[in-house]
């Protein structure tokens, strides 16, 4: 849950409480009355996991199927890595893949599929975090329980 979210369970728990009213509740978190209602109804309904925004943890519309990202990935890694002084950078890795293979990809997306790339997959299919992948898991499993800890403190 993002911070905004998290912000709102507190004031709306306070309304469960009756330490607070609908109304000065919609004032706190700066929405109409009307708004103020919805959320509350939903939160009535739903508990804390309502307020949570519903697109959460979708992929894009726009994203890149799995398939293809693999596919990128994998023919960045075989023709276009190697040691530092040969390694093609992303731009020109880009370029490369756009003529050579007639994969289109922009460089910045293939930056950024670089960047994200958390987890590892050696040549027997087994998975594995690499050390960016690791501190991801762990910061969210810190995260998680956190959260956690302040929804239990709350109801």
């Amino acid at each position: 849950m993002s911070k905004r979210e998290l912000e709102r369970v507190g004031v709306l728990s306070r309304v469960r409480s009756r330490d607070l009213r609908v109304v000065d509740a919609a004032a706190l978190l700066r929405l109409s009355y009307r708004q103020g209602k919805r959320l509350w109804k939903r939160y009535r309904e739903e508990g804390a996991a309502g307020l949570k925004h519903r697109s959460a943890g979708r992929r894009s519309n726009r994203a890149y199927a799995e398939s293809f990202r693999r596919k990128v990935l994998g023919r960045v890694r075989d023709k276009y890595g190697g040691p530092v002084g040969e390694r093609f950078g992303p731009t020109l890795a880009a370029e490369h893949l756009a003529c050579e293979d007639g994969l289109q990809v922009d460089a910045e997306t293939l930056r950024r599929l670089r960047r994200d790339k958390l987890v590892e997959v050696d040549r027997k299919g087994r998975i594995s975090l690499t050390t960016a992948g690791q501190r991801v898991s762990d910061k969210l499993r810190l995260r998680h329980h956190l959260v956690e800890r302040m929804l239990h403190e709350m109801l």
